[in-house]
């Protein structure tokens, strides 16, 4: 796993791009930030925007998924460790990442399974 700095989202996309295709990955999940009442911000749109960008340069399924509290629960999570400044905002997005992917992953799981019965 690795953090991403890039603020362009067109080469964003094309850097993701290159890694799902060297990766083989199936599936993309992109954290949709959403306001604590649920409801959709600027910042919601515009991850949406961005990953129908990475669905059409990667021919790829892209999911959103709501991502609220996890830089919070990330934060705490590290709070034992001796990572600061620019270090620490970078782990901090990594596990966030990883927060999003778990609770996805397990979303989809509890779906699946409620579908069978």
């Amino acid at each position: 796993m690795c953090v991403i700095a890039e603020r362009d989202r067109d080469r964003l996309a094309q850097k993701l791009a290159g890694i799902a295709a060297q990766q083989q990955v199936g599936r993309i999940v992109v954290g949709e930030p959403r306001n604590m009442d649920g409801s959709e911000g600027f910042r919601a749109q515009a991850c949406r925007a961005f990953a129908a960008l990475l669905a059409e340069q990667t021919g790829l399924p892209v999911d959103t998924y709501d991502e609220r509290l996890t830089t919070v629960m990330a934060h705490n999570a590290l709070s034992g460790t001796n990572v600061r400044g620019k270090k620490r905002k970078a782990v901090v997005d990594a596990v966030s990442a990883v927060m999003i992917l778990e609770d996805y992953m397990a979303y989809r799981k509890n779906t699946a399974k409620n579908s069978e019965e």
